[in-house]
């Protein structure tokens, strides 16, 4: 999800569902080291509950990246192995490392022993065409025993690593959910998340009786509503988070006002993660096209909403 879950991204979705938990885009320990932290760290209080995601491969450089977590409020640290991007690749860690089990249990103990936030992992369950569930459950097992990791979120989907784009590695390698679900048999104590794939309520509902947690990534972008029902319906909430569409729209053009006048944030930049919100109902086309018209940048964003709402054509 980089370049996509970025603060704004994340306080918009939690305007829509206020208890789950949200996690940043990929960060490379290397960016934060020796780049700008407060651009990566800083987000909103709102956020809440918000984990860092992280790439890297090595301990003691994922270690004070696990402290700086701790320091800017975080609450939880991701260690991320399935992502396949050659960019990724280049930098030997991503999905790379499921063929290193022992170093990503030394990781994971750096990391542990650095911070007193929870320690989790992100993977897939094999690399390129290696199908035998031993793979990935000797992956678990050494990670969990010699890192002491106790949560692991599994793409049901090999990563490969030659051949395909990030966006294939999304969609040709098959989705294998009853491998998760032995993982969790295996494991027992271990806190099992199943991604990949999932796209409706009944379908996490589903999976939910053979797991412990369902991530939902770019279902959830694509179509944001479809996350106003979670709270209510797998967190313990009385009712859902957010009211109506119209309610969340009219908060994102004040947090827009609000980052123009502390940042000089440009609109444009916090809308684009907001352009599925009416998706499935009358007039969403032209609502997208007036909110992605760069023709309308200059204008204030609650003009541009004033016309957006009209579901008219876009006047400059």
């Amino acid at each position: 999800m980089m370049d996509w879950t970025d603060r704004h991204c994340r306080f918009f979705h939690r305007l829509i569902t206020q208890r789950t938990l949200l996690y940043t885009e990929m960060v490379t320990t290397g960016a934060l080291l020796h780049g700008d932290v407060p651009r990566h760290l800083d987000f909103d209080e709102a956020e809440h509950p918000v984990a860092l995601q992280l790439g890297g491969s090595e301990p003691e450089d994922l270690a004070r990246c696990a402290r700086l977590a701790e320091q800017w409020g975080y609450d939880e640290v991701n260690l991320n192995c399935g992502c396949p991007s050659e960019r990724v690749q280049r930098g030997a860690f991503g999905a790379c490392l499921m063929r290193e089990a022992d170093l990503v249990a030394q990781c994971v103990a750096a990391m542990r022993e650095a911070t007193r936030l929870p320690v989790t992992v992100k993977h897939r369950i094999g690399v390129d065409r290696t199908e035998s569930y031993a793979f990935v459950r000797d992956f678990i097992g050494t990670v969990a025993e010699r890192g002491g990791c106790e949560v692991f979120i599994v793409h049901a989907r090999n990563a490969w690593l030659q051949g395909l784009s990030p966006k294939e590695n999304r969609e040709i390698p098959p989705l294998r959910y009853e491998l998760v679900h032995r993982l969790k048999q295996d494991f027992p104590s271990l806190t099992i998340a199943l991604n990949g794939g999932i796209k409706r309520e009944a379908q996490i509902a589903e999976q939910l009786a053979a797991v412990d947690g369902v991530m939902v990534g770019r279902e959830a972008y694509h179509n944001p509503w479809s996350m106003a029902g979670w709270d209510q319906a797998f967190l313990g909430a009385s009712g859902p988070a957010a009211t109506t569409r119209e309610a969340v729209e009219e908060a994102m053009v004040a947090y827009m006002e609000r980052q123009q006048a502390a940042h000089g944030t440009p609109w444009p930049r916090i809308a684009r993660h907001m352009l599925g919100l009416w998706n499935g109902t009358p007039g969403a086309r032209r609502w997208r096209q007036v909110w992605s018209d760069h023709r309308l940048k200059a204008l204030p964003p609650r003009e541009v909403w004033a016309t957006a709402n009209r579901r008219t054509a876009p006047t400059v």
